[in-house]
């Protein structure tokens, strides 16, 4: 029992439901029904645009609400099928057909799994913003361009891709469907103009009523949803016998996929969802709950869910406390299945288009997008749009690879840039200001200062600064500004160590920060050179040799053709101090 109390989850909830009472119960009641009447033309639309149907997206809105909304990692995630998700699986299906999707929801809901038991969620943000804004944008494009046949009213053949899709409709022109196109135009204006009336009323249900209760009238013979299933044990479902075990490596990319996909958009949503409420958010917990209820789902028949930022900030907005408000909403849609069903079988196709090509517009991360090109962040805009081609091109993986790998490499040249190296002699005016006693300078010493990280992509910078060092005799290398170094760091260092000391010089390092001490010194690099050459800072180093010099003089001086000023003062200070005495 007092293992059991110390899961994070079990705090969690302990602290989640201190103090529950009516008043939070009634809250939470209101909250679940709000986002009830929100996900319930979402999750049709998902379902359809997921490649499977409607059913399956409300068998999945309705098992993530209960089973990832109760184990979640925050009080307020709202789980369930999303646009971004449907993107991913409508490749999947179309390719290996829905055993093969439910298999690979299978799959990526181990390894999201996997990804909480191994505390990984904090690696996740790691991805770079516009990295995240560029395939969100590109999972926006795939949503647009599937949901075009419904829109026309017309049927076109599977494609490895979005773009591949596209040019279908340009290579081989079809006959649209007015009344498809006009049936989506007024869903869509009805989700703009509702906002601006009320928004206790979802603008989605609206206009999926209105269009549905027209083309009933009217008496148009346009696709509709079709029979909708009175139970979440679908007839279509995934089963062990089913599962083709001997080509689950076909399935282990676009499981990987999925898996990313699930991890990203649920810790993201986490993170929003934990400013906009101020409420605590275990990411690791999260990917738990994701994992298991991606492990079950597709046993009833649904799709990979993940957590929905715009259902989950309707719950914050809604006022929603715990968790409950998740389960409400699940309630809310398991009843509309056994109520509604005659119903929502007859929404048209066209509608649901008409849903997800506004809410493919909404998921733009237009704010981000506005900044990378208002600040003229060049790397930033460039990374956007090679990742947003790639994901409508290739598949989520691949472009989030290609996107963080292009902005790491952008990354590495502006810090392979931004690493100076500045030679400078010893101001002696400058340090008596400061309270050192030096009232001259050796001109065999000299001072390096070093800023900016010290790795593979700047040691040529380094080298080459260092070239003309073997003008002095005595080096200060201060690495105050230098954050970080790695193994070529070291080895470059290392380089100019032995090179100045092979000409009989020697060689002098300051101020160096913690991490760089450590792999100095795991390295052997804090041996080779000598801890009593490794100072605080250089004036400690200017006063030793400076105070050396005027004791033992200086044999160095004469390589720059002239007597060792400091020698000189040393003895003109000794003469008046004998003739004084």
């Amino acid at each position: 029992m007092q293992r059991l109390a110390q899961l994070p989850l079990v705090e969690q909830l302990r602290h989640e439901f201190a103090g529950y009472n009516g008043d939070t119960l009634r809250r939470d009641l209101l909250a679940g029904i709000t986002v009830g009447a929100v996900s319930l033309p979402l999750a049709l639309a998902f379902g359809v645009a997921s490649g499977a149907d409607a059913a399956a997206g409300l068998v999945t809105a309705i098992l993530a609400g209960i089973i990832i909304g109760g184990l979640s990692g925050a009080s307020f995630q709202i789980s369930g099928p999303t646009g971004a998700m449907s993107a991913v699986l409508i490749v999947v299906a179309q390719r290996y057909g829905l055993g093969g999707l439910w298999v690979t929801a299978l799959m990526a809901g181990i390894f999201i799994l996997l990804l909480g038991l191994f505390r990984l969620g904090r690696y996740i943000s790691f991805i770079p913003s516009p990295v995240i804004a560029g395939f969100t944008s590109g999972i926006a494009l795939i949503i647009v361009i599937g949901q075009l046949d419904n829109v026309l009213g017309v049927t076109t053949p599977p494609a490895e891709n979005a773009f591949e899709r596209l040019l279908h409709y340009f290579t081989h022109p079809l006959m649209p469907d007015w009344r498809t196109i006009l049936v989506t135009v007024l869903v869509m204006a009805v989700m703009i103009m509702m906002p601006r009336l009320t928004r206790v009323i979802p603008g989605s249900l609206v206009g999926m009523v209105l269009v549905t209760i027209l083309v009933a009238v009217v008496g148009w013979d346009i696709p509709v949803i079709g029979t909708i299933p009175q139970t979440i044990l679908l007839d279509q479902r995934l089963t062990f016998g089913a599962i083709p075990w001997l080509e689950l490596n076909d399935l282990l990319l676009p499981a990987v996929s999925i898996a990313a996909l699930g991890a990203i958009e649920s810790l993201l949503c986490g993170s929003v969802g934990a400013t906009m409420s101020g409420r605590r958010f275990e990411s690791n917990q999260e990917l738990l709950a994701q994992g298991i209820g991606n492990l079950i789902i597709p046993f009833f028949g649904g799709v990979p869910a993940t957590a929905a930022i715009a259902r989950t900030s309707v719950a914050i907005k809604s006022g929603g406390v715990t968790r409950v408000t998740s389960i409400v909403h699940s309630l809310v849609l398991l009843l509309s299945v056994f109520v509604l069903a005659p119903l929502i079988s007859r929404v048209p196709l066209a509608a649901l288009a008409g849903v997800l090509l506004v809410t493919a517009w909404r998921m733009n991360e237009w704010e981000s997008i506005h900044f990378f090109i208002h600040s003229g962040l060049k790397h930033a805009v460039i990374g956007f749009f090679v990742t947003m081609i790639a994901t409508a091109a290739l598949d989520l993986t691949q472009a989030i690879m290609i996107g963080i790998s292009l902005s790491a490499i952008i990354y590495l040249r502006q810090s392979a840039i931004s690493t100076t190296v500045t030679s400078e002699p010893i101001n002696a005016e400058k340090m008596q200001q400061q309270g050192f006693p030096i009232t001259a300078t050796c001109p065999s010493i000299h001072v390096y200062y070093l800023t900016g990280p010290l790795f593979f992509g700047s040691v040529n910078t380094i080298l080459e600064a260092f070239k003309h060092a073997n003008e002095y005799y005595s080096l200060i290398i201060s690495m105050r500004g230098v954050p970080m170094i790695d193994v070529m760091g070291t080895q470059a260092i290392s380089q100019i160590v032995e090179e100045h000391r092979a000409r009989g010089g020697e060689i002098f390092f300051t101020a160096l920060q913690p991490a760089v001490m450590e792999l100095f010194q795991r390295t052997g690099l804090a041996e080779k050179i000598g801890m009593r050459y490794i100072y605080w800072s250089s004036a400690d180093v200017i006063v030793e040799l400076h105070e050396r010099r005027m004791v033992a003089g200086c044999p160095h001086c004469h390589a720059h053709g002239e007597r060792c000023i400091v020698l000189q003062q040393a003895q003109e200070r000794l003469a008046f101090e004998a003739k004084v005495t």
